[in-house]
């Protein structure tokens, strides 16, 4: 079985979700499928408890021994970014779209490929000057189980005091 991968154009690139490897199937084949997809960078939103659960406790060196840049931006199930990953989404985000601009890959993953994924997809969409409406739409069509909650639609769409910066 293949790893879910849901692929949008955004920003001048490709913009992927999934699920975490090892969820949907065995580490290996989902991380074989994840390499395939070619991502410049692979941001993950799963905690490193979810992350160790599922056997992908190495999911970093893994991706490092293929050339593909890692950023750990841990978020709870159904949660928003607080704290220190609050403070780390702007690097993540001006790097993101960077490759994004320059025609690259970029996928986010969390546990199940739905919520905080769909949530850090959709911001980033609308960071790169997407409609966050429309934006969800479009979204929605790739991935219909995309952003769970008012709170992650709130923060993808720059609500709840965040600022989206273009």
């Amino acid at each position: 079985m293949a790893m879910s991968i849901a692929i949008l154009a955004a920003g001048g690139g490709k913009l992927a979700l999934s699920p975490l490897p090892g969820r949907e199937g065995s580490y290996a084949a989902d991380l074989a499928d994840l390499v395939a997809f070619a991502p410049a960078l692979v941001l993950s939103m799963t905690t490193a408890e979810e992350t160790a659960a599922r056997g992908a406790w190495r999911l970093a060196e893994d991706l490092a021994r293929h050339g593909i840049r890692w950023r750990h931006l841990p978020i709870a199930d159904f949660g928003v970014p607080n704290g220190e990953t609050a403070a780390l989404w702007p690097a993540a985000s001006v790097e993101a779209r960077g490759l994004l601009a320059a025609g690259g890959r970029v996928l986010v993953h969390c546990m199940g490929g739905c919520g905080r994924s769909g949530m850090a997809v959709l911001r980033l969409m609308v960071e790169t000057g997407e409609d966050p409406a429309a934006a969800l739409v479009r979204l929605r069509a790739q991935r219909p189980c995309a952003v769970e909650t008012p709170a992650q639609l709130d923060w993808a769409a720059g609500r709840a005091g965040a600022v989206v910066s273009k």
